[in-house]
């Protein structure tokens, strides 16, 4: 039965006749059985048939065909095509001081709009996949396609005519994939970083840090290779995890500066062909002002075509956070392990049933969900690595894969710390019962007598204590070492906080 249902679905995807068919399962996730209406349209390999209710044209319609690979999931990421769109309405602009006659110009920034707010993207106009082109060439020239059919049919004109507004001639004028969607990768990193990842990230580690303050007389035992230690503040414990998030925030900003610098302007190989002088420029300038963020002209643009280190070093920076907010998150839940039979030191506010068998049984649900994230956050540096690490002579060649992997990445780090921050962080307690009576049954509290009884001595008093079973003060006065009053004097938890 699976073998007959994988022929069934080959010959589907493979016959061009059920073109429709593959339409059908990459805008809308399933097979269509709807008939569709088409129109001609032509590239420079020929005439093929284009649904008339769809503003791509022939390059859009062959790239479906020749990469049929997964499904809605998929495909180029939404930050992309809205990245394509400013960038897109930015050189049309520019392009007017260039010779791009107005009344077009205009028309195609009206619909760079339509790109831009998402509406051409929720209508099904952009199904290409991320597994294409390495250039993403094809994913430029179906923003071409689109952009310049609905500036056609601003102004009127016929779909699919290219005229009077032509996707390479009008919309792509000044322009060449390799550098629009190296460009349009920034523009998309940099937006999210702001808009997805930033707030969530700020928000968890502000509620650490105030988690930080609300803890800070609580004394507990502190944990080394997972063995007993010596006293710190749970404040204190926590004060680490706000700095960690603190530094993954500071890292982020200083993959900036270079995550600013756009290739557009360096068209095939960076030399700049087919532009003129103060383009590249001009439409960093008034992609900052589109944006709000400080993008300028990249100064090398050999450099920005041929390889993608800024995009690595971004997602070594998400790939750090992801380590932070593994050993977070794994801390969390194994101080709130129990309830009976743990450390029970935190108590996680419960969210729902943990077990479709032991009733009660509620788990920490958050926490595994938000080192799951960093599993896979950890999994996409990878893959960005060896996509940054493959820029074979004047082009990257793994630009889809490299920019959806980071955009993935900050997606699944913003949300996850919306997640956790709302639903875990800010409802944590401590159990200072529990914490009380595990502090006060550590051994290593002997490491305060060092100072008094050298080391030998006081690991004399401890590992008899843990061989018989007896409390640090019962077993220094039965040794001879110390007075019960000396004990007393020496042996103050609230005191080893800290340098004398």
């Amino acid at each position: 039965m699976a073998t007959t249902m994988f022929k069934i679905s080959s010959a589907l995807v493979n016959s061009s006749k059920n073109y429709r068919i593959v339409v059908g399962l990459i805008n809308k996730g399933h097979f269509s059985t709807t008939n569709v209406t088409k129109r001609k349209e032509r590239d420079t390999f020929g005439e093929l048939d284009v649904p008339d209710d769809k503003l791509y044209g022939a390059q859009t319609v062959r790239s479906v065909m020749n990469f049929p690979i997964g499904g809605i999931e998929e495909r180029m990421p939404y930050p992309v095509i809205v990245a394509m769109g400013i960038l897109k309405k930015a050189a049309a602009k520019v392009n007017i001081e260039f010779g791009l006659d107005k009344k077009l110009a205009d028309a195609i920034m009206q619909a760079c709009d339509d790109v831009i707010s998402g509406k051409l993207y929720r209508e099904g106009h952009f199904p290409l996949v991320i597994w294409q082109t390495g250039s993403g060439t094809q994913s430029n020239m179906n923003t071409n396609e689109v952009i310049s059919n609905r500036a056609i049919q601003i102004l009127g004109g016929k779909l699919g005519s290219k005229d009077p507004v032509h996707p390479n001639d009008h919309v792509n004028k000044s322009q060449s994939s390799n550098d629009t969607f190296p460009t349009a990768m920034h523009i998309a990193v940099g937006m999210e970083l702001r808009d997805r990842l930033m707030p969530g990230l700020v928000a968890l580690r502000d509620t650490l840090d105030a988690k930080s303050k609300e803890f800070d007389k609580i004394i507990k035992i502190g944990r080394t290779h997972l063995m007993d230690a010596v006293p710190l503040t749970l404040g204190q414990e926590f004060s680490g995890y706000a700095a960690q998030l603190t530094y993954g925030i500071e890292r982020v900003c200083t993959t900036l500066p270079r995550l600013h610098y756009l290739a557009l302007g360096g068209t095939a190989v960076g030399t700049g062909l087919n532009t003129r002088k103060g383009f590249a420029e001009k439409c960093a300038k008034e992609i900052a002002t589109l944006t709000g963020i400080p993008f300028e002209t990249a100064p090398n643009k050999f450099e920005a075509l041929a390889s993608h280190d800024a995009m690595v070093e971004v997602s070594g920076a998400l790939n750090t956070i992801a380590c932070s907010l593994m050993k977070i998150a794994n801390d969390i839940r194994l101080l709130a392990s129990g309830p009976r039979c743990g450390l029970g030191e935190l108590m996680l506010p419960e969210n729902e049933p943990g077990s479709s068998i032991m009733p009660g049984k509620v788990n920490p649900t958050q926490c595994e969900s938000l080192t799951m994230i960093a599993a896979q956050v950890m999994g996409n540096h990878v893959a960005c690595t060896v996509g940054g690490s493959n820029g074979h002579f004047e082009l990257n060649v793994f630009k889809p894969m490299m920019v959806a992997s980071v955009l993935r990445s900050i997606r699944l780090i913003g949300d996850g710390c919306q997640s956790f921050n709302k639903n875990c962080a800010v409802g944590i307690k401590a159990n200072e019962a529990q914490i009380s009576k595990i502090m006060r049954e550590s051994l290593m509290l002997v490491t305060a007598l060092n100072p008094h009884i050298g080391y030998d001595k006081a690991a004399q008093i401890a590992k008899t204590a843990h061989k018989e079973g007896g409390t640090l003060k019962d077993t220094a006065i039965k040794l001879g070492i110390l007075t019960a009053e000396q004990f007393d004097q020496w042996v103050k938890p609230e005191e080893m906080l800290g340098p004398k």
